[in-house]
């Protein structure tokens, strides 16, 4: 601490410099004193015209910024909105608030949300993200941009080729599941000129990172080696095989002799480009079976050892996650120097709350955070579990524990920039010593989020917070009710992505019900001169796209139940209206640049420093979100449409073709069925089939369509997508509240 406090001048501090990104001129508004104390805490006072924020350290007083931003001048900055204009004359502090709290260590990111959303970030949009890890009160991020630049640093001592190391490493919006040993190559081969991008973009992350007095965490090496390390250097590697198709990297055995070399060569190269770290993030063996070949022992005691050669002090980091960490990995190991991150503490806990996963005496003697994930494949939908994050975090009875406390929290979201509200109130949880009423929270979080108050829009919001945002114990779904317009057709379309475990929960009348109330209290403030708040217009979007999708859940019930019927008349009116319906959404989505394809489209572009580059990277924004693989492992691994998005462009270019040809072969199929069918009297094909076999033949029949040949030429398109918004955001969600209600 005291080296901290040596660097304090006279001049701005970290946080005076996080407020002019706000806000250019309102620093002196503020005054920011960094005070030494015992407890992690922040203070909010008052000293004349200036607001006074103090705490012990800088993000400590950045949590007090973003409370006082919220809950004094009603400012909410989250993803869609990191600038504010502050009011002139700032609302006085009229009493003294301190906040303190014992979880010392707040965690953020999981290594997909580095593809999911910030594949394609540049320094600007970085930038962002770290004054909102600030204001969250993050001090440990994940920071693994540039990873891929030590490894090809290191294989080319190994003796490897630039075109070897090409086939190794994926491609941008693929290099989380390579860096988690699920896949190699897949999405490339990285340009050179991507590695140089990469390096100076991280080093501008560590050193603002650090400036906040955050403390990083770099990724340390779990073992992975190219899955033909054996043939190419003689290496003991155990067999790498398959995840969903993709060629898995190996890893190399504990027992070979050269492990601790690589080990050192690894860490080499990552220090000498990035420096060192007191927390290195390892995840061996993710998402693997077993392996009677591997030692698990003996591998986690080579990692650790490998890891505190470079830093005696450092501390792994680990996922909570399926099988990881194994027992007989981590049971060795001494209290202090493994930290684990119970990755999906408001679903499946392993630390002793009611879960499908958890274990019986949670992690033992080693430290763990209570992490969020909140949300999988960054896809777009309002989703939470609140009242089941807060009996998880703050305990749901008084029975005697067998688990150890938390140290801190964690955001492990697969992607981030959605349902900003979860966020906020898991932010919030380490400041708050008692358990709280979502419902008096959320009527504070409206204040904040708005700046104003409005009875309609309160409505709106307890609604959502009683249902939709709600998903009750023993729901295991992960993340969002998924849209109908984003998965494959079929006659029994539920959800959209192979894994998503997504259970009904909610009645979608009450989101039809949020949007119109929402609505009408916008409506009623825009009749005074009221100018739309960004955060108002963008939830105004986003609630009515969610009674939208709904909605359309319900017509797509319709259309299939009018094809059952026979009823073709029927089925051409219900099947056009879904239709009308997904482009109605493509309409609406289209007046926010959060909710266009081209603000990721356009963002992967900006990459490139030739064609050839920009080709590849709009390759890779595309196919991540559509089929994710190749033919094998988007349909028999089952990735297609696991990072579906309900977003503008891809609504009309990609979804809505796939439903047009569905229903119109539906349509031919029924009408084909009026005509004389010569092939199912007696004889032919038909003679010797059963009766239940010929009566099998005279239901509905699923109409045989390939997917992936209409899928996969989108993704070699090249067609413009911006990310200008277009349109009327109050317009077109009056345009679409009234088709629904036109119904109702």
């Amino acid at each position: 601490m005291a080296c901290l406090f040596g660097l304090l001048t006279a001049g701005a501090t970290p946080i005076d410099n996080l407020i002019e990104r706000i806000d250019k001129g309102a620093s002196r508004k503020f005054k920011i004193e960094l005070k030494q104390a015992d407890k992690d805490y922040f203070e909010l006072d008052q000293q004349g015209s200036r607001v006074v924020i103090r705490g012990n350290t800088w993000v400590n007083i950045g949590v007090g910024l973003n409370w006082y931003l919220k809950y004094y001048a009603g400012v909410h900055l989250s993803w869609n909105q990191m600038q504010a204009k502050l009011p002139s004359v700032l609302p006085p502090v009229t009493k003294k608030e301190r906040h303190e709290t014992g979880l010392t260590l707040r965690y953020a990111f999981n290594y997909c949300t580095f593809s999911y959303s910030m594949a394609f970030w540049d320094w600007e949009r970085w930038q962002q993200e770290i004054d909102w890890l600030c204001l969250h009160g993050v001090n440990l991020p994940l920071a693994i941009v540039g990873e891929e630049c030590v490894w090809r640093n290191m294989l080319l001592k190994l003796g490897y080729s630039e075109e070897e190391i090409g086939k190794f490493i994926a491609g941008p919006a693929f290099l989380a599941w390579w860096e988690m040993n699920n896949l190699e190559g897949w999405g490339g081969p990285l340009p050179l000129s991507w590695y140089t991008r990469q390096e100076q973009l991280q080093k501008k992350i560590l050193k603002r990172m650090k400036e906040l007095g955050m403390h990083p965490v770099l990724p340390g090496y779990c073992g992975m080696m190219p899955h033909d390390a054996k043939e190419r250097l003689g290496l003991n590697v155990s067999d790498a095989g398959l995840w969903n198709g993709f060629q898995r990297p190996a890893n190399l055995l504990p027992t070979d002799e050269r492990f601790d070399e690589i080990a050192k060569l690894y860490y080499d190269e990552l220090t000498k480009l990035y420096g060192k770290a007191d927390y290195y993030s390892m995840d061996p063996f993710h998402e693997s079976h077993d392996d009677a070949s591997i030692d698990y022992a003996e591998a986690g005691r080579k990692l650790m050892a490998a890891m505190k050669r470079i830093n005696p002090k450092a501390v792994w980091v680990i996922q909570g996650w399926t099988e990881n960490p194994r027992p007989e990995m981590v049971d060795p190991m001494k209290a202090g120097d493994l930290l684990v991150l119970d990755l999906f503490s408001e679903c499946r806990p392993m630390f002793g709350a009611p879960s499908i996963w958890k274990r019986g005496n949670g992690y033992k003697q080693h430290h763990w955070l209570f992490c969020l994930l909140q949300n999988f494949g960054a896809n777009v939908g309002l989703h939470g579990r609140m009242d089941q994050l807060l009996n998880n975090y703050y305990g749901s009875s008084n029975a005697a524990k067998t688990w150890s406390e938390p140290s801190g929290i964690g955001f492990t979201m697969e992607g981030s920039e959605n349902n900003p509200v979860m966020f906020e109130l898991m932010s919030e949880l380490p400041w708050r010593p008692q358990k709280f009423a979502k419902e008096e929270w959320v009527k504070d979080y409206i204040k904040a989020r708005y700046g104003i108050e409005n009875t309609n829009i309160e409505k709106a919001w307890q609604l959502l917070a009683k249902t939709i945002y709600n998903c009750p114990t023993g729901n295991n779904q992960q993340g969002p009710h998924e849209s109908i317009f984003c998965g494959r057709p079929s006659l029994n379309n539920f959800q959209a992505s192979s894994w998503s475990k997504m259970k009904n929960y909610y009645d979608p009348a009450s989101t039809l019900e949020a949007a119109r109330l929402f609505l009408s209290g916008v409506k009623e403030l825009s009749t005074h001169n009221f100018h739309l708040p960004n955060n108002l217009e963008y939830d105004l979007v986003d609630i009515t796209r969610q009674a939208l999708a709904d909605q359309a859940r319900l017509q797509y019930q319709h259309a299939i139940a009018d094809y059952k019927a026979f009823a073709i008349e029927d089925f051409k009116k219900s099947s056009e209206r879904f239709l009308h319906m997904l482009l109605l959404q493509d309409s609406l989505l289209a007046t926010r640049s959060e909710f266009r394809l081209g603000h990721w489209t356009q963002a992967a572009i900006n990459c490139g420093t030739t064609p050839e580059e920009q080709q590849l990277y709009e390759w890779n924004a595309r196919v991540q979100i559509t089929t994710w693989g190749n033919r094998y492992c988007a349909d028999t691994g089952g990735l297609r449409d696991y990072a579906h998005k309900e977003w503008q462009g891809l609504l009309r270019d990609f979804y809505y073709p796939r439903w047009k040809t569905y229903f119109d072969a539906l349509l031919t199929q029924m009408e084909a069925q009026t005509k004389p069918q010569p092939e199912l009297l007696g004889g032919g094909p038909n003679a010797n089939k059963t009766a239940s076999e010929l009566f099998a033949m005279a239901l509905p029949q699923e109409v045989k369509i390939d997917w992936y040949a209409i899928e996969e030429p989108w993704t070699l398109q090249h067609n413009n997508y911006t990310a200008q918004p277009e349109g009327n955001a109050l317009q077109m969600s009056s345009r679409v509240m009234k088709f629904l209600q036109e119904r109702q």
